[in-house]
């Protein structure tokens, strides 16, 4: 595990812990989907760097 993959990982967990604040404070929907895609990206990056 190198530090990029560690990096992008905890951004991406960051970002999902911002999703889940946002739906219980009741953003809109659109809001809460691009942040969501935003985490996904980021958690996937981390995940297919830890292979290389």
């Amino acid at each position: 595990m190198n530090g990029t993959s560690t990096l992008l990982i905890i951004i991406g967990l960051f970002l999902a812990g911002g999703v889940w604040s946002f739906v219980k404070q009741g953003m809109p929907k659109s809001l809460l989907a691009l942040l969501s895609v935003g985490a996904g990206v980021f958690l996937i990056a981390g995940v297919l760097n830890l292979t290389v």
